[in-house]
């Protein structure tokens, strides 16, 4: 049920990154912005301000190069459409986690989710062969009731205990 849950989300973020991408395609807008944050070891993402129609947006974890430092300027491309659909200049996807996620765990995903439905098909088909042999050999047409309708006093090998 996870890895079921897991492509699901996968593919919505992969999806998302493709659409912003195709909006961006259809009429870029280049401007140029301003890094502002930088990634760091605590988990931090990288951000950079740019103007629209005399606002500052800021965007959150592009796709930045290496040697880019704090302050630097950086041409960016948006959506005419949709200003907070941004991406760096010259690549296909606005952020590169949400790709490169989608793209390994979507298949590891959907294989853990088949391998998980085939092990519990072939475990419900199991009991069902081992329910249906338990029934035969006990309730076979013509075969003598082991008690006679009455209950058995076979003991159990402790015995009855009393309650104290």
């Amino acid at each position: 049920m996870l890895s079921a849950v897991v492509a699901v989300a996968m593919c919505l973020l992969g999806w998302r990154q493709a659409d912003q991408a195709d909006r961006i395609d259809a009429h870029p807008v280049r401007v140029e912005g301003t890094v502002t944050q930088l990634p760091g070891g605590g988990g931090s993402y990288s951000q950079v301000a740019y103007p629209v129609d005399g606002r500052r947006l800021t965007a959150a974890d592009l796709w930045l190069p290496a040697d880019v430092r704090l302050g630097d300027a950086i041409c960016l491309e948006h959506a005419a459409d949709d200003p907070s659909a941004v991406r760096v200049c010259g690549k296909t996807y606005p952020q590169p986690v949400g790709v490169g996620l989608a793209q390994t765990s979507v298949p590891a995903a959907v294989l853990m989710c088949g391998l998980c439905l085939w092990r519990i098909r072939r475990s419900r088909a199991g009991a069902e062969r081992a329910r249906a042999a338990f029934t035969v050999a006990f309730a076979a047409e013509g075969m003598p009731a082991l008690t006679q309708g009455k209950r058995s006093r076979r003991r159990r090998k402790g015995g009855r205990r009393a309650l104290r």
